[in-house]
């Protein structure tokens, strides 16, 4: 069956990196390599911080993560110290494309797309994201679709679990079959549903750099030469062509088609840990430091002898404690600034061992978007421009880590991830320069000819 409407559909693939998918290894994905010699391409500039949430949903809404109040997977809800809670579906009131359509009364089919838990009613039908706790609860729109998908996918696969584990044949298995029934409900929506807009992200590429990168890329600190993994991203790229390739046949000129990533990957040489550089530096003090390593929330904090604390993740967030704003805050409105700056200079200054600057990049939040709803963190941090993660917890002894504290993991996310266009017109491939993830969902919007909300922040890409 060939769809003979005028539509868009969007194929997320998590964490692509340019380098890879272009540069590297287009050659060997004769489906991907045919698509773009008749697309406009690139790479594709992802929001700071670089990470899947909120990075999907900026690009759906056109909105940047200040203006979601969304400024990673998990957020502060008050100024208290009770920790962060996780951002969901619920957290952010900017329209998404299938929103803006839905009440245009376009039928729209919405599947994995990161933040789409708990299911949101739409003008079609949605499978909610990895962010879903399980397959037991609700995780579509209608309830009822639920059946369906289980029966199509024998059984669907939310996420890969523990994919920072030592079980490498256990994780690479599980990351196929996930990819496989993902594909496989997306062809039979596609088939089976009435629709003018169609997404689907798939995790997998994102799972399979992080448990991985090192066995392939000689440069990782921790490359493993001659492993039976070494073409283990590969090998599953081109299983991905594979996919695309069954799954683009039933198009035509009519359908614009997009694959997109959130953001690239790159090696983790290590990480750095926050808490313990604060904790070194005079900012953080405990009331006792801990016997063994512990996680930040395990901790006791001298809150009245405390500046400022860190969370861990891909990139760091600093949070001041400040006088008037959390309940036992030190730092004087008056001085705010002067310490913030303070740490800026110290954190960019950051050497590794062996005396030399890693060149890490730390931004003010108000520095980078137009608004901060929420309650944003006081500083982002990318160490050594994202080679190396940021660790939260404490007890280590030095603020360097060879081991990220939630399991082994060989990938750092990157700055710039992909975008394909293929508008069933064009006939010579041309790769462009500039692009940003907000260009996406304005680029939808104006194909299916629907008047493109003046909040959104990208432009048309042409």
């Amino acid at each position: 069956m060939v769809i003979n409407k005028k539509k868009v559909f969007v194929l997320g693939l998590d964490s692509v990196p340019p380098e890879l998918l272009f540069d590297r290894w287009l050659d060997q994905l004769p489906n991907i390599k045919q698509l773009i010699s008749q697309s406009r391409y690139g790479e594709m500039k992802s929001t700071i911080p670089a990470i899947t949430c909120p990075a999907w949903m900026s690009m759906m809404t056109s909105a940047n993560p200040g203006r979601l109040g969304i400024y990673g997977f998990r957020n502060r809800s008050s100024y208290d110290y009770e920790g962060l809670s996780f951002a969901n579906s619920k957290a952010f009131n900017v329209d998404t494309v299938w929103d803006v359509l839905s009440k245009m009364g376009k039928k729209v089919v919405v599947i994995g797309v990161p933040m789409t838990y708990p299911p949101q009613p739409v003008n079609g039908c949605m499978v909610t994201c990895f962010m879903t706790p399980d397959t037991k609860g609700e995780y579509t729109y209608p309830p009822e679709l639920k059946a369906e998908v289980e029966a199509v996918s024998n059984g669907y696969i939310l996420d890969v679990d523990e994919f920072r584990s030592d079980n490498k044949e256990s994780t690479l298995k599980e990351i196929y079959a996930m990819t496989n029934k993902r594909f496989r409900l997306t062809r039979h929506f596609i088939r089976s549903k009435e629709w003018d807009f169609f997404m689907m992200v798939e995790m997998g590429p994102d799972r399979i750099h992080h448990a991985f990168w090192k066995y392939f890329d000689q440069d990782h600190p921790k490359h493993v030469p001659g492993s039976k993994y070494q073409d283990a991203i590969l090998n599953y790229y081109k299983y991905l062509d594979e996919e695309i390739g069954e799954t683009f046949k039933l198009f035509n000129d009519d359908t614009m088609v997009l694959i997109v990533s959130d953001h690239g990957a790159k090696k983790m040489v290590g990480g750095i840990c926050i808490n313990e550089w604060l904790i070194q530096n005079g900012y953080l003090k405990l009331v006792h430091y801990p016997a063994e390593v512990a996680p930040f929330n395990k901790l006791t904090v001298d809150w009245e002898n405390t500046m400022a604390w860190g969370e861990g993740g891909y990139y760091g967030r600093l949070f001041m404690n400040v006088k008037g704003r959390e309940p036992k805050g030190v730092v004087a409105p008056q001085h705010y600034e002067h310490v913030r700056n303070e740490l800026i200079k110290k954190l960019e200054d950051l050497r590794d061992e062996n005396g030399n600057i890693i060149n890490t990049k730390v931004f003010k939040p108000e520095d980078i978007y137009s608004e901060c709803n929420g309650i944003p963190p006081d500083l982002i941090v990318y160490y050594g421009d994202l080679f190396w993660r940021s660790i939260g917890s404490v007890g280590n002894g030095t603020i360097w880590a060879d081991e990220n504290d939630t399991g082994p993991d060989d990938a750092n996310h990157s700055q710039y991830g992909i975008f394909i266009m293929q508008n069933g017109r064009d006939r010579e491939g041309v790769r462009l320069r500039g692009v940003t993830l907000y260009d996406i969902a304005p680029t939808i919007l104006n194909y299916m000819g629907v008047k493109v909300p003046e909040n959104m922040e990208g432009e048309v890409i042409q």
